[in-house]
């Protein structure tokens, strides 16, 4: 079991009433009886590369797949002592209402290529590649990422994904051959071939997807194996992530939604035969920082004028209407017109799977009616209130991780900048040296692997 001591607050820490009321009850375990809070946070920086939050209209807006972005990031990220540095995965261009997406302008670079040539130029950050079990073979990917480990010094890391949308599954003589409920249940059998390839055992899988004989042929990493990062927050993608996952992402940027995730995988860790403190949590969160308070709020509202402007608004709506909406003026009210169909299909898009459509949208037009608010502003305030509350002054943003990291209900965040590549630029030479004056942010590398780093048992 854990020999971690419980994290107690300096005595001079006051928690915010919220905090304060999600603490009480047993104080040794307020989220889990097994649980242990470390009080210690850890930072990923998530290059997504196209996506819907990164600013492209600025003269300072970076190139998302020239080397000087990734290699500036990479460098302000392993100055502010982040345990890794994440790319996203891009298989095929995104689609929209069965169409590429216009807006995004480029694809994703191969995410393990890209790593290889960052290791040479990094020295203990942790680098971790997003990657696919439906569309790879697990032998071939394992020994790709053992590569990568060894090469690294034992820095790797496999943010596993499941994708099954039929638009990805066309560039791949499988096609999109998965069916959805099946995702999971390939996806550890998959895991578990690629853990047997990294201990060097001897393989014979027969699954209903593969047959397997293969043999382990790398040596060990420093760290052992790479580092599995997981981002289902569904229940089946909670289970699998309690069984196989070292770290797992979370879109829970309230306290209390977060507090609520913790339990939840303490209690699938526990279930799993697995310690509750097994799985480290690191929810995804857009940081935008300032002074003040108020400096704070405007900049925010800027940054949010500059990522959603009036296609992003329309486009957004689309998806949910699932109908071309491009006649209707952004500055105008939300459309008044029913979505196309009731129920929802991938073609309108990976980010939308919603069953009640017209329940939504006519929700969503009595409530922009009520604020007085347009297409625009309506969909900007949507946007801002998917990407968390880890935004603000220097002070309450260090205050309120403060508050997340005593209670155990996060182990970290995993950051995407706003801006590439000086998104991170406030949050280490302001935010973090606020947090290692509170104790709760390490001053150095605990270590030269990303295990270590993140602060993971050996394996």
């Amino acid at each position: 079991m854990s020999t971690t001591a419980p994290f107690r607050p300096a005595a001079d820490t006051e928690l915010s009433a919220e905090a304060a009321a999600l603490a009480t009850g047993p104080a040794e375990h307020p989220i889990h009886p097994a649980h242990t809070p470390t009080g210690q946070l850890s930072f990923g920086a998530f290059f997504q590369g196209v996506n819907s939050s990164t600013i492209w209209r600025l003269p300072a807006s970076g190139d998302q797949v020239a080397w000087e972005s990734f290699e500036a990031l990479v460098r302000t990220a392993e100055r502010g002592k982040f345990a890794a540095f994440f790319l996203g995965e891009g298989l095929r261009l995104r689609e929209h209402r069965g169409v590429p997406f216009e807006l995004d302008v480029a694809g994703r670079p191969d995410a393990q290529t890209l790593l290889a040539a960052l290791a040479a130029i990094t020295d203990q950050i942790g680098l971790v590649a997003t990657q696919n079990t439906t569309y790879n073979d697990p032998v071939d990917l394992a020994r790709r990422f053992q590569t990568l480990d060894l090469l690294s010094g034992g820095r790797a890391g496999w943010n596993v994904v499941t994708t099954d949308n039929a638009w990805t599954g066309e560039n791949f003589r499988r096609g999109g051959y998965l069916d959805h409920e099946d995702r999971y249940v390939h996806a550890e059998a998959f895991v578990e071939v690629a853990q047997q390839f990294w201990r060097g055992e001897q393989i014979e899988h027969d699954g209903a997807h593969y047959s397997v004989r293969a043999h382990g042929d790398l040596p060990r990493s420093a760290q052992g194996r790479p580092v599995l990062f997981q981002a289902g927050a569904s229940p089946a993608g909670q289970d699998f992530a309690a069984r196989t996952a070292d770290v797992i992402f979370s879109p829970h940027g309230t306290l209390e939604a977060a507090v609520d995730f913790r339990r939840s995988i303490a209690e699938r860790t526990v279930a799993a035969g697995r310690e509750a403190n097994s799985v480290k949590i690191l929810p995804g969160a857009e940081v935008v920082l300032a002074p003040t308070e108020k400096e704070a709020d405007e900049k925010i509202r800027w940054v949010r004028d500059l990522q959603v402007g009036p296609e992003q608004a329309i486009a957004l709506l689309e998806q949910y209407w699932g109908r071309d909406l491009s006649d209707f003026d952004p500055e105008g009210p939300l459309p008044d017109v029913a979505p196309e169909v009731a129920e929802s299909g991938v073609t309108r898009g990976a980010g939308f799977q919603f069953a009640k459509a017209e329940e939504l949208t006519r929700a969503w037009r009595e409530e922009a009616a009520e604020k007085g608010q347009s297409i625009l502003e309506f969909a900007r305030v949507k946007a801002g209130s998917r990407r968390g509350t880890f935004s603000g002054s220097y002070e309450a943003v260090a205050d309120r991780l403060v508050e997340f990291a005593q209670l155990g209900a996060i182990d970290g965040l995993n950051i995407t900048p706003w801006l590439i590549p000086s998104g991170l630029d406030d949050i280490v030479d302001h935010l973090i040296p606020r947090l290692q004056e509170r104790g709760v942010y390490p001053t150095d590398y605990a270590g030269s692997t990303l295990r270590e780093n993140l602060g993971l048992p050996p394996v």
